[in-house]
């Protein structure tokens, strides 16, 4: 197997220094590590009853019949809310599903709210919860992906589902190497620290809702049209979000049905979800199937790729996952053909989670690029320099900019891959194997536009308002920096203000689009101030507000340079040759991603992403039971995700780059590329480790076992 042209990078990277220089702290650390940060759900009642759901115990039904008298007699009891006491809603294209509940007596999957239990306190409203009785009329559920005839497929609407370019079938006649290879991934549940929890107040026909939600303008239009009121009756609060991945990006059930319930009942209602009631009511990353085949010469070009993907969702909505996207544009090819559809089953529907489409997608084309590369004999780092693209292969458009080379090669040199000995089962430490592996990243650049408010007083302060929210990626500390450039005052003393929809409208936290869309906005409006504080003012107010280029789509996608990030993992397992079991000892990533605003936290985010990777390596699987039509463990202790222990040492450094076509900043979004890459890269180094293939997430003891055992005995 050839080696790698591995060279230094005329690329710099910079890895992060110690202390305070690389990068400013996060502003509201303090607060949340004491304690002092308040929650949604921290917040006080003042009057207001608690909710808690009753959910279906069936996949499907033409009725459940509700029987809630027991229930309603319960000591502390306020109400309980069925379809019948529930006013009518306005369906909401912003809806996370089209589903919505407590609106007919109708049960489309397991976990499905059937009645609303309100009382003076969260005990009393799950002790009700529990005293109610629900039969179902009418049964009948078709829920295995797996069975073609439980299932119907159809192709997504939201996306192009065929996309082609070039004479496949030729391209893959002609090629000397040529591997087909079918993968999946499997259905990941968001699991952020703090449940989803909403309290909705009326004041005459003005909504006041405090949530845990990742896009409060988003919530407020989406409100409004369910509610068949004007947004300006509607203000979103958003105090902190103790993470989201995705499952808080739409609005779900848990949060009209609180709204509308506070107008039924006359007074204040909290709603909060439950651990288990998180697996099925706001989305999940479902499972795919993927089938990549890759041709290509001698010299392992590729001369044909083909990926088509299919993934579950539930009957009555559509989500693709777009598992096929990055193929569009990864590596140089003559030909290539994407197909994406989707599985209709009686199950909850997905929503988008950290790294979607990229995420499940990029295991399977960098798992078969992987297996191309042992068959050609060539070196995986290599092969994959060699199949650089110089415009975008599916559409023909310029890169925006593409620092991928450079990720390779600085990746290779910084994990020291030249040591690899290419032939599988050849490392070893005494009872364990050991492997490296890497692959590429890439995520999709999406854009929205935003506003923000900069206020400078003739006293020194430096207030930012804008109308976006903190996640736990560091946005405030991202906005500070911004200002203290762009004004030249210390970023300690800029206050940032957000979480509010009355502060101007800006982008929800998500596609990794914050920091471009909102901070360009930012920069415009400190901009602005500097000006008038150069001619001569003592002090300055300005709004500013940017927005995508003309042209762009829905998702702010550039309509003529083709804007992605990138990166490359390498990573090496340990194998115990007796039992099976993996452990990832270290993972190196390199990313381009445009300017890094603040190298700090993006650190952070590219760590975690990278601890999230291995958690759709190794640990996370939600089993279905299609008798039932349900998620088996609806909890933390039957669905494992990555802990300290789990934990390797991590190298993150980022290349130097800017992308002024991606925003006025130079700077692309970071907070879900660091997910992408990861599994396949500890799929390769297992394979490399043990020679045994592992094409489904996760790898466990006995995908491995039957293969090792010979080798330890």
């Amino acid at each position: 197997m050839s080696a790698p042209t591995v060279a230094p990078s005329t690329t710099a990277a910079h890895p992060a220094p110690p202390g305070p220089e690389a990068g400013l702290r996060r502003p509201d650390g303090l607060a949340k590590l004491t304690g002092a940060a308040r929650y949604t759900g921290d917040l006080p009642l003042e009057g207001s009853a608690v909710g808690t759901l009753v959910c279906a115990t069936v996949p499907r039904a033409d009725r459940a019949v509700v029987h809630a008298d027991e229930a309603r007699a319960a000591d502390g009891v306020v109400a309980v809310l069925t379809a019948a006491d529930m006013p009518r809603l306005h369906p909401s294209p912003l809806l996370g599903t089209t589903v919505m509940p407590l609106q007919d007596e109708r049960v489309r999957y397991e976990g499905q709210p059937v009645a609303l239990v309100l009382a003076e306190s969260v005990e009393q409203a799950r002790y009700a919860a529990s005293l109610v009785r629900v039969s179902y009329e009418g049964l009948r559920a078709a829920t295995g992906f797996d069975d073609a005839e439980d299932a119907v497929e159809s192709a997504p609407s939201m996306s192009p589902t065929d996309e082609e370019r070039g004479e496949v079938e030729a391209g893959l006649a002609a090629a000397r190497h040529r591997v087909t290879r079918t993968y999946t991934t499997a259905d990941r549940h968001h699991s952020p620290i703090e449940p989803s929890v909403t309290h909705a107040r009326w004041d005459g026909d003005t909504l006041t809702l405090y949530d845990s939600v990742q896009g409060i303008s988003l919530a407020r239009t989406a409100l409004a049209e369910m509610l068949g009121i004007d947004a300006g009756q509607i203000r979103v609060v958003c105090p902190y979000i103790g993470g989201g991945f995705g499952c808080k990006g739409y609005v779900w059930p848990h949060q009209y049905l609180t709204a509308a319930a506070a107008r039924v009942v006359g007074r204040g209602v909290r709603l909060p979800l439950t651990r288990a009631q998180m697996f099925t009511s706001c989305g999940h990353q479902p499972t795919t199937r993927q089938t990549v085949t890759l041709g290509a010469d001698a010299e392992g070009r590729l001369t044909a790729v083909e990926h088509h993907s299919v993934n579950a969702a539930s009957r009555d909505d559509e989500y693709g996952e777009d598992a096929t996207a990055a193929s569009g544009w990864m590596y140089a090819t003559p030909a290539l053909r994407l197909r994406r559809r989707i599985r209709h089953t009686d199950r909850a529907h997905p929503t988008p989670m950290r790294a979607p489409h990229e995420g499940p997608g990029m295991f399977a084309l960098e798992s078969a690029l992987d297996e191309l590369a042992h068959e050609a004999g060539i070196d995986p780092v290599e092969l994959r320099l060699r199949n650089e693209p110089d415009r975008e292969p599916l559409t023909g458009r310029p890169f925006s900019s593409r620092e991928q080379r450079a990720c390779l090669l600085r990746g290779a040199e910084l994990f020291g891959w030249r040591e690899r000995d290419p032939r599988t089962g050849s490392m070893r430490d005494g009872d364990e194997l050991v492997g490296w592996g890497m692959a590429a990243a890439t995520m999709d650049t999406y854009r929205s536009a935003s506003t923000a408010r900069v206020r400078h007083t003739a006293d020194g302060r430096t207030v930012v308002e804008t109308g976006t929210q903190e996640i736990g990626t560091g946005q405030p500390g991202v906005i500070a920096t911004i200002v203290s450039e762009v004004l030249g005052v210390p970023p300690a003393t800029v206050e940032v203000r957000i979480g509010d929809t009355r502060l101007p409208a800006a982008a929800m936290t998500a596609g990794s689009s914050a920091t471009g869309s909102v901070g360009s906005a930012v920069h415009a409006a400190a901009t602005e101030v500097r000006d008038r504080l150069a001619a001569g003012a003592t002090e300055a107010e300005a709004t500013g507000s940017w927005a995508p280029q003309e042209g762009s789509d829905g998702l702010g996608r550039h309509p003529e340079v083709a804007i992605h990030t990138y990166g490359a993992v390498f990573a090496e397992v340990r194998v115990d040759a007796l039992l099976g079991t993996v452990r990832v000892r270290r993972v190196t990533g390199v990313y381009s991603a445009g300017r890094i605003i603040n190298p700090l936290t993006a650190r952070s985010q590219m760590t975690g992403g990278i601890i999230w990777g291995l958690g759709q390596a190794l640990l996370e699987d939600s089993r279905f039971d299609a008798r039932h039509g349900r998620f088996r463990s609806k909890n933390l202790a039957g669905y494992a995700v990555p802990v300290n222990a789990d934990v390797p040492d991590i190298d993150v450094s980022f290349v130097d780059e800017v992308d002024h076509h991606a925003s006025a900043l130079g700077s692309k979004g970071i907070g879900e590329l660091g997910a992408v890459g990861v599994s396949a890269a500890v799929a390769n180094a297992v394979f490399h480790a043990t020679g045994v293939r592992v094409r489904d997430l996760p790898i466990g003891v006995p995908d491995l076992l039957p293969g090792l055992a010979p080798a330890a005995h």
